[in-house]
């Protein structure tokens, strides 16, 4: 049975089922585990969160002398309520090649606009990012120390993060790429998440269908986990044998999450089969040159298709141990290049639509010879972001700071191409755009 307690009733040994309050407030990336920890306890009495749900089936009671707040059967979860979504059987076999269903795509999909500033939304999804950083730390360390896989606290993060994509998708995109190469492989995952988010919006899915495709984006690498860390942050070229064992990943991942912890009924599992198969099938290419089981075509699922552009994306535009990032103007263009074979035509133009053809942090040239950074998106013309201009290449000089909204028409300037800041070497660019209070809180100041 469900209560909902006081936190200064709080004591050791109860099993701790939920917190109320927002997700961001929570002092713990998961909120569902026996409490044993003094210093757990510690932490939730001095957090800002002043109720907690406890099932004392599982644990105890509330002390005799302390009055508990009337049981209910049917909490509220802080994040809103879980999505939809088909349960995956534990146990079964893993996906084989072969035709796997389509997810259902809109075919004029209507993209809500911005709720949220862009400014306004990049200060809110700076702690967000923050805290999922360490959320997908906790959840890596308990896989490498063994541990079944317990994703049931991922569901308030991927909730956390589909909000922030509806209000503005370029506020939680574009800090999610600003990762240093220590911490790459957790990121990455929160950075594919947003990603798969945006695109499943582009496509015209509900919040449901995008928050699991979220869910999909956070756990599509846990394979990783699996990976000799010596091989994992090796910061050259690896060996034949090292490539060989890192392709296992897709299955080593797939594997841990159909061992993983299933709650007794207590939680939504969202871990999918389309979860399950993005996880496994993620590096597998159209033109069937793929990895793990050369899937090509209509075989590789719509999710999975998705995955294989936001992974790709994502890797190009961090900062790697063995190469330095591609700015994502540039990314885009190569991504472009390669998509015959590699990327699903419609899933990669909708990813494109959903960055932007200049991705908020482009470097570009304008008509007026100025270098400027792209900041925000225009959702209406893709081509036309605005842009802040801070440097002439003419002169060679900084110029006065100027924000130029190239959809409108009082605008006489526009992009005439893509730069590359590997030959500019301009160290404030992040700065431009994300401004410095939002780099000091991600640690990039």
């Amino acid at each position: 049975m469900l209560k909902k307690v006081p936190v200064e009733q709080m004591r050791l040994g109860m099993h701790l089922h939920g917190l109320c309050g927002a997700w961001l407030d929570h002092p713990f990336w998961k909120t569902q585990f026996l409490l044993q920890d003094p210093t757990d306890l510690a932490k939730l009495r001095d957090s800002g969160v002043r109720e907690c749900w406890i099932d004392v089936s599982k644990g105890l009671d509330v002390a005799a002398n302390g009055p508990a707040v009337a049981p209910r059967r049917d909490p509220t979860p802080a994040a809103g309520p879980a999505p939809a979504v088909a349960r995956a059987t534990p146990g079964a076999s893993p996906a084989a090649p072969g035709p796997v269903p389509q997810a259902a795509v809109s075919t004029a999909p209507a993209v809500p606009p911005p709720t949220v500033p862009m400014a306004e939304e990049v200060a809110r999804a700076a702690s967000l990012v923050n805290q999922s950083r360490q959320a997908v730390i906790s959840l890596f360390a308990e896989a490498r120390m063994g541990k079944a896989l317990d994703t049931g606290g991922c569901a308030d993060l991927v909730s956390e993060v589909t909000a922030s994509v509806w209000r503005n998708p370029g506020a939680m995109l574009s800090l999610a790429r600003l990762k240093t190469h220590d911490d790459y492989t957790y990121m990455h995952s929160v950075a594919v998440c947003a990603l798969m988010v945006a695109l499943a919006r582009q496509l015209g899915m509900d919040e449901g269908q995008a928050r699991e495709a979220g869910f999909a984006g956070l756990l599509h690498d846990m394979g990783k986990a699996a990976m000799p860390l010596q091989v994992l942050t090796k910061p050259g070229k690896l060996t034949d044998a090292e490539f060989a064992l890192m392709r296992a990943h897709p299955e080593r991942g797939h594997a841990m999450l159909m061992a993983r912890q299933v709650g007794a009924g207590d939680v939504a599992d969202e871990v999918t089969a389309g979860v399950l198969d993005v996880c496994l099938h993620h590096h597998e290419k159209v033109d069937g040159s793929g990895y793990p089981h050369r899937l090509r075509g209509e075989q590789i699922s719509t999710l999975a298709k998705m995955g294989a552009v936001c992974d790709v994306y994502d890797a190009i535009t961090s900062n790697r141990p063995y190469k330095a990032a591609w700015d994502p103007s540039e990314s885009i263009g190569r991504m472009a290049s390669w998509r015959s074979g590699h990327f699903d035509e419609t899933i990669f133009q909708a990813f494109v639509k959903s960055l932007g053809i200049y991705p908020v942090g482009s470097l570009v040239r304008m008509q007026s010879d100025r270098l400027g950074v792209v900041i925000e998106q225009n959702e209406a013309a893709i081509t036309s972001p605005k842009v802040k201009v801070f440097f002439s290449a003419r002169q060679q000089m900084p110029v006065p700071l100027e924000v130029l909204d190239l959809a409108s028409p009082r605008c006489s300037d526009r992009i005439v191409g893509r730069e590359s800041n590997a030959v500019w070497k301009f160290p404030h660019l992040d700065a431009l755009w994300a401004g410095p209070e939002v780099l000091r809180k991600l640690g990039r100041a």
